[in-house]
This record gives structure tokens, C-alpha cells and sequence, in this order.
């Protein structure tokens, strides 16, 4: 069992998000419960998102935040990988459908996420669900795949409320519309003032299929009713 460690404040760029409190029933939880929260945001911030083709990262599709198709399925990487306990074939990557970190409480389907009118990613409309974006890799796929959600709301905590949590070696699950399962585990937990989020060390082409947990974090500027910084979660897949 891990040492239950201090939990600090955190969220997405957009302010709002929040785990999900509802869905969590079974999960093995070896850390202390959801710390009290800093004052509710009261706005909508934004999650940044390349301005123009990053190395290794496709151009996202304009389109609106909704449930993935079960089923569907995109081009992943060209070697095969494997994705829980199935080994997936390259071509056949199907969309991820659903997110779940034991470890955090966290268990919650997933919408997808293109880009807003303003070139910002879009972010979930609801704070209780993750949305992956679109112009990210497939989870399991080489690159990285792009999630994000909420860290809290007026009425309470949001998804990623205690993604600041996570510590390397924690396990990650995204589970896909056929059904497979791949798992990641964390190599870093980092914060960063959203005026200066490295696009490239999140967006960018990497070596291996690895997943990025985006959520709000840092202080609250309550004359904004945004928090000034951004926590990115880096984990690589298991193999």
C-alpha cells in the first residue's frame, strides 16, 4: 500500500471540471479522500492547443464533443501493439471510449473533443466525463493520445480533481470501443502556467504510444474565475 501523500488543489484549462463522484463504486482507492477545494470557477477557460502542424501530431477534425461510435475504428501505429490483455493489429486501433484510474477514483466514459471556433481545444461540456481530442493519437498508437477534463465546478469536484495525485508508476486504463484495453503507466506529473504550456512537450511526435492527463491547476484568480495553470500528467504504455 502507498504512502497516502498530500493532495494538492489542481484543474484543466477550462475552468470547471471534475471528477466523477458517481461511477466510482469498486474502485481500489489507496489515497485520502477529495481534499476541500479551492473557491468554484466561475468562467470558462481554455485548453491550448498548437497553432499550427506540430511535428508528429495530425491536424484536428472540426468536430463537436460527442460519444464515440462503437466500433469505429482509426489507422494506429505501424507495429503491432499490445493493448491489455488482446494484441491489437495495426489499421484496426478502435476510438477510446472510456478512462478509468483506480488509484484517483476515477472512472468515466469519454467524449471527443476537436477544436473550438477560436483554434483552443474544446473541452467537455459536462465536468463529470474526459474527453479525448481528436487531433491526437489514438490511445495505443504511437504519439501521444490527449485527454482532458475538469477539475471542479459550483457544484462540486469534477473528473481530474485529484489528477495532481498521480505519481510515477501509477496505472492508467483506456478501454476502446471493440473492447481491448491499454494501459499506461505515469512517468510525470508536471504544472505549467497556461500563458506558457510547452505545446510541443504535449502535442509533439514521441517514440512510443503514451496518453496526456490535462487538467486545470495552481492558483485561482478570483477576478477571472480561472485558475492560472495547467497539470500534465505523462504515462507511457505499459508493455
Amino acid at each position: 500500500m502507498r504512502v497516502t501523500r498530500p493532495t494538492a488543489a489542481i484543474a484543466i484549462a477550462a475552468a470547471g471540471f471534475a471528477i466523477v463522484a458517481a461511477g466510482t463504486t469498486g474502485l481500489l482507492l489507496t489515497r485520502q479522500a477529495a481534499p476541500a477545494m479551492r473557491p468554484p470557477p466561475r468562467g470558462v477557460a481554455t485548453v491550448p492547443a498548437p497553432a499550427t502542424a506540430v511535428p508528429g501530431v495530425a491536424s484536428a477534425a472540426p468536430v463537436a464533443s460527442a460519444t464515440p461510435q462503437a466500433g469505429s475504428a482509426r489507422s494506429a501505429s505501424p507495429a503491432s501493439r499490445r493493448a491489455g490483455f488482446q494484441t491489437v493489429a495495426p489499421s484496426v486501433l478502435a476510438d477510446p471510449v472510456s478512462l478509468t484510474i483506480p488509484l484517483i477514483g476515477v472512472r468515466t466514459s469519454l467524449v471527443t473533443l476537436g477544436r473550438a471556433t477560436d483554434g483552443s481545444m474544446e473541452v467537455p461540456a459536462s465536468t463529470t466525463v474526459a474527453g479525448w481530442y481528436t487531433g491526437s493519437a489514438l490511445p495505443g498508437a504511437i504519439g501521444p493520445a490527449v485527454i482532458v477534463g475538469h477539475v471542479d465546478s459550483v457544484s462540486g469536484p469534477g473528473v481530474f480533481f485529484r489528477l495532481s495525485q498521480l505519481r510515477r508508476g501509477d496505472r492508467v486504463y483506456v478501454t476502446r470501443a471493440d473492447g481491448t484495453t491499454a494501459v499506461f503507466r505515469v512517468t510525470s506529473v508536471r504544472t505549467y502556467a497556461k500563458d506558457v504550456l510547452p505545446v510541443k512537450a504535449v502535442y509533439g511526435a514521441t517514440p512510443d504510444p503514451e496518453v496526456r492527463l490535462i487538467t486545470c491547476g495552481g492558483a485561482f484568480d478570483d477576478a477571472t474565475g480561472r485558475y492560472l495553470s495547467n497539470v500534465v500528467v505523462d504515462a507511457t504504455e505499459a508493455t
